[in-house]
């Protein structure tokens, strides 16, 4: 990951994307806020230390992205602008206009310039197209707005001569950015799309105020267009976030410690790709009832039927009554639960539900959407509950080295099993939005089979974190030395199973 936080002011003119750079100044004070015991940084310092325990060296989440600050950005895109105006012999703004219309991507502007210099500006809507009839130089002096008659030098049109008085075009451009727009301020006339520059716009503004405003939405909007930038979704955070190649990878604010994929700006969500996890999203909160339904947090024990509550991540259950071995999904016996590999994961579809009435098939599809999110919402309260345990942890560690009994370094591998269980508990949890809109096939077979590793990987692990965890609570002696080799070859194994499922699935 390549990080660049560098403060160097900016020697270009900061008016000409119109945003103080005061909020540069700001306490970083971003990473406060969060909530005591999330697992915010469990990417950090668990690859490494994969990689040293012979992992799989290749890292299908790996993405080099830079965060930028306001001056920072400003820089590249009037460079990008300068460079564009000088090529295209156009006015900067005018220059802005056609790059966000082609998203910033110069490379295409330059060889669409090439072929057809006019069509290019045209189909940008920066100048009207040669199909276009002209409009004559108005004779009259009559707005075609207001219709009041006016001095001539009151009448300002654009390049395609549409003319209106200069109070019409301050209350059309003062309405829209009142608005909240930037860029897609067009001409009055109707049928007209031509774009209005930010240099015509800017002086019909009647308050610096409302300039002000105008200046940070043109920068918003040149952000959002381009190709290569996101704006971190964080709160008030003003870090903007740059890649060589926009991919739906992971990127990490460095002010706020915002997470988010690079792609959509929401949550990160390997390996489901951005639609899927927009849809999935959406469905989940229209299906709210449905969710209440499922998130209770009691079962009762298969064998004796006393009322268990899950209070760790861990899926391998052991009832306190009568010490039966199962599994919270399923409930089935875990001594025979995955002897080929974990069949609770996976959804078996009903091949003659065609064939049935209506109310058959919408049952089914609720069954199959059931299946799907009991098993999303579980990883989703497992994680939670191992935050527990990583900070207990990060305790039992401070309270160990401030009574002289090893240093940080001999009992970091608990803290990084907790970590590494996170991460890949998270990457599961979202296998499950992918699995529920994949069709059938081989393909499915075997996501479902790596899924389906990988899962009992992660509970293998878990099983080890929370019997470490335990451990360092006194409550059954000492962790021994091969117990701590037991856990660092299960946290190598689960990390590689990760890594290929991601390698494999995970949307390029």
């Amino acid at each position: 990951m390549s990080v660049d936080m560098n403060s160097q002011a900016s020697d270009s003119n900061e008016d000409d994307f119109g945003i103080n750079s005061e909020e540069e100044d700001e306490d970083d004070d971003g990473g406060d806020d969060e909530e005591q015991g999330d697992i915010v940084d469990y990417y950090d310092g668990v690859a490494g230390d994969m990689e040293q325990q012979g992992a799989d060296s290749f890292d299908p989440e790996e993405y080099q992205f830079t965060c930028l600050t306001y001056s920072e950005i400003q820089k590249v895109l009037c460079k990008e602008v300068n460079s564009i105006a000088a090529i295209l012999k156009v006015l900067p703004a005018v220059a802005k206009l056609v790059l966000v219309h082609f998203h910033w991507q110069v490379s295409q502007i330059l060889d669409r310039y090439k072929s057809n210099s006019s069509q290019l500006l045209s189909e940008a809507q920066v100048q009207p197209s040669s199909t276009c009839r002209s409009v004559p130089t108005p004779q009259s002096l009559q707005c075609g707005v207001c219709l009041q008659l006016v001095r001539r030098d009151a009448l300002l049109a654009l390049p395609c001569q549409h003319s209106f008085c200069k109070t019409c075009w301050e209350q059309h451009c003062t309405v829209l950015v009142k608005d909240g727009m930037g860029v897609g301020i067009s001409c009055m006339a109707q049928d007209c799309s031509l774009q209005m520059p930010e240099d015509f716009v800017l002086p019909l503004l009647p308050s610096e105020e409302l300039k002000d405003k105008y200046r940070r939405y043109l920068f918003r909007d040149y952000v959002e267009s381009h190709f290569q930038l996101q704006l971190c979704p964080g709160a008030d955070c003003p870090i903007v976030i740059q890649v060589q190649e926009p991919r739906a990878r992971r990127v990490q604010c460095i002010r706020c410690n915002e997470v988010f994929c690079f792609k959509c700006r929401i949550m990160y969500h390997a390996p489901t790709d951005c639609p899927t996890i927009r849809r999935w999203l959406t469905k989940c909160a229209d299906d709210s009832e449905t969710a209440n339904y499922i998130s209770a947090h009691t079962k009762d024990c298969p064998k004796c039927n006393i009322c268990i509550e899950k209070n760790g991540g861990c899926n391998h259950m052991q009832c306190s009554k009568c010490k039966h071995d199962f599994c919270w999904m399923c409930l089935g016996d875990w001594k025979t639960h995955g002897s080929e590999y974990y069949e609770c994961s996976r959804y078996k579809e009903n091949p003659d539900i065609v064939n049935q009435s209506q109310q058959a098939q919408a049952r089914e599809a609720l069954k199959k959407y059931l299946f799907y999110f009991e098993r999303w919402e579980n990883h989703n309260k497992s994680l939670q509950l191992e935050a527990q345990t990583y900070q207990r942890i990060q305790e039992k560690i401070q309270e160990r080295v401030m009574n002289n009994l090893g240093t940080w370094i001999d009992w970091q591998y608990l803290q990084n099993a907790a970590k590494l269980l996170a991460k890949c508990r998270y990457t599961l949890q979202y296998t499950y939005p992918y699995a529920y809109y994949m069709e059938s096939g081989p393909r499915k077979k075997l996501f479902e089979y790596q899924q389906a590793q990988l899962e009992a990987e992660i509970e293998n692990l878990s099983w080890k974190v929370e019997r470490a965890d335990s451990y360092e609570r006194g409550s059954e002696g000492e962790l021994s030395a091969n117990d701590r080799g037991d856990l660092e070859n299960q946290m190598h194994i689960a990390e590689q199973r990760r890594r290929t499922l991601l390698k494999d699935f995970h949307d390029t």
